[in-house]
């Protein structure tokens, strides 16, 4: 079955412009949960471990991204590495069941609302960590790939139909997630269908200094579902960035930005139809082929974002 999905994933992509859905942490953040909500105090903020404490919570944001239109939906699984964990110790050691349990309710919310018509697909989502070797060490690379693969294992046990690595801040990261993807499929003895997505900060680069060209350039010899951008600004930023990824991609591009900047206040100010807009000329001129929102996203961003999409 999940050869399967991965198959149609494949079809529907080349097909049409897909949605991918929108923010999961500005979404659960805005509902102001209690520390009882994440287990206790000392755990209040681990969003991921939510997928154990309030799955009905995850799963309903899940299903409000699927009704607005979203053809993808992404795992509450950013931060769920033993890596970042460790900042919750108890948490470190529970990081393969937390990690299965965001994949699995996504699954099951992704399989309800699929139909033969118009199937509804799952994507592993694996963050930068909360370490860098480039800019802030206390991480080795081997420790990058066992992190990631151990992510890898739980989110394909729970169902997702490819692995996303998003949030690209640095290519020395992306390289130790797919070696880890690598090793993990000769284990498997099957091929596991990744994405990456990078982040391009208001400088113009990535954290670690890198241009979009040259992050596009150094993946251009991987097996990719597709390369893409997310996070760090809004879309009209994305513009000359995403053009060039466009050009040099060998594979299918997608554009999931946040609602614009923040403000002082952390408060994102672009609205669905301002978001929708700049997006609608991406499609409109050909440089993507999927489309989504990141951070300060709501239902009502990616609602827009499909109406686009069904018209792209």
């Amino acid at each position: 079955m999940a050869s399967e999905r991965a198959e149609q994933l494949q079809q529907e992509l080349h097909r049409r412009i897909l949605v991918l859905d929108g923010a999961m942490g500005t979404t659960l953040e805005a509902l102001h949960l209690s520390a009882a909500d994440f287990g206790g105090a000392e755990f209040e903020g681990c969003l991921e471990h939510l997928n154990l404490t309030r799955p009905d919570v995850v799963a309903a944001v899940h299903r409000q991204y699927l009704a607005a239109g979203a053809d993808i939906i992404e795992t509450n699984t950013f931060g769920s590495t033993a890596l970042v964990l460790a900042e919750y110790p108890p948490l470190q050691e529970r990081a393969y069941e937390i990690t299965l349990a965001g994949a699995r309710l996504a699954r099951q919310a992704a399989d309800a609302c699929s139909t033969a018509a118009r199937p509804r697909f799952v994507a592993g989502a694996m963050g930068p960590t909360n370490r860098s070797i480039s800019l802030t060490g206390g991480v080795t690379f081997a420790e990058l790939i066992e992190n990631y693969r151990e992510q890898a294992r739980a989110l394909l046990a729970g169902g997702v139909d490819y692995l996303l690595i998003e949030t690209a801040q640095d290519t020395r990261h992306v390289k130790a997630a797919l070696l880890a993807v690598e090793q993990l499929s000769e284990e498997m003895g099957q091929p596991i269908p990744v994405a990456v997505s990078g982040t391009i900060e208001p400088a113009g680069t990535m954290l670690a200094g890198q241009t979009v060209e040259a992050f596009t350039i150094s993946l251009q010899h991987a097996p990719l579902l597709y390369i893409g951008l997310n996070c760090a600004t809004g879309p009209e930023l994305m513009t000359d960035h995403l053009r060039s990824m466009a050009e040099l991609a060998p594979f299918p591009v997608a554009c999931v930005p946040n609602a614009g900047l923040p403000d002082a206040d952390g408060r994102y100010k672009e609205t669905p139809e301002m978001f929708a807009a700049a997006l609608r000329r991406f499609v409109a001129e050909g440089w993507v082929n999927l489309i989504g929102g990141c951070c300060g996203t709501t239902p009502a961003h990616i609602a827009r974002l499909a109406a686009v999409a069904a018209t792209g």
